[in-house]
């Protein structure tokens, strides 16, 4: 019985592995045929009429200057490749000021070389890649093009209701007290609800300048901080020091009723 059992174990057939029978659907013709179209006449309100559309009140080039100190978490021979990218986060202007705040950050890729080995001759270097942010914030006057709508809200008034009412004893009794009411408050008070200001990016440009600040010439470190053998005109660093100027291109709009007016357009033939 054991032995019957055992062979029949030693028969079974395990199933394969799903990607063993995976098969992709593969394309008989990858060009997409072609199909006619025809023109519509869009369907528009005729004549005078009023939209709520968004308002460029500025458009600007804003100077941000950075100078950030960037360390390394290996010794670096040489920096092959730097990519930059911008990020706004805030980007607010304070009605009624002309004042624009921004806020943000500057996205860095930098691409470099670390030693691995070296002799007198050559270094043999791994390619790394450090990513970071390097945050700013910044405060700047625009000059309109469009005025911005806003409305402050109605001051706050009160009013009282004349009174005339009894004295009490020790009082002639054709003497009343003349005051306003003081069982009552009476107030007149509101709020205006204004469209924010926006901004939308449309360029931006880097001028930059980096500097090792602990690199020595002859003294090159491999990746775990260990002196090896190089040319005499090559060495490491870990720290740079980086200046850059920021420039970008923004526009400040805000959603404002507009009058227009729309006509027919007969350059549609059916």
């Amino acid at each position: 019985m054991s032995d019957k059992k055992s062979s029949h174990k030693s028969n079974k057939v395990e199933p394969a592995p799903p990607y063993f029978n995976y098969k992709p659907y593969k394309e008989r013709n990858a060009v997409s045929p072609k199909v006619s179209n025809r023109p519509v006449e869009p369907d528009v309100t005729l004549g005078p009429t009023t939209v709520k559309v968004p308002v460029v009140l500025a458009e600007t080039v804003v100077q941000i200057d950075l100078n950030p100190t960037i360390k390394f978490p290996e010794p670096v021979l040489e920096i092959k490749a730097i990519r930059k990218n911008l990020k706004i986060t805030q980007c607010r202007l304070l009605l009624p000021t002309n004042k624009l705040f921004i806020t943000g950050f500057v996205r860095k890729n930098i691409q470099y070389a670390t030693p691995h080995f070296g002799t007198k001759d050559a270094v043999i270097s791994n390619i790394r890649s450090l990513t970071i942010d390097i945050p700013f914030k910044t405060v700047t006057e625009i000059d309109y093009i469009n005025k911005p709508k806003f409305d402050l809200a109605p001051p706050t008034q009160r009013s009282s209701y004349f009174m005339k009412s009894q004295l009490p004893d020790g009082f002639a009794s054709k003497d009343h007290l003349l005051s306003a009411d003081l069982s009552q408050f009476d107030q007149f008070s509101g709020e205006e609800f204004n469209e924010v200001p926006f901004c939308e990016l449309i360029s931006s440009r880097f001028y930059e300048y980096d500097e090792a600040l602990d690199r020595k010439m002859g003294r090159v470190y491999d990746e775990k901080g260990k002196s090896i053998d190089a040319p005499f005109e090559e060495g490491t660093f870990t720290e740079v020091e980086e200046k850059m100027v920021v420039e970008v291109k923004i526009k400040v709009l805000q959603k404002q009723q507009v009058n227009v007016k729309s006509e027919k357009h007969d350059g549609y033939h059916y």
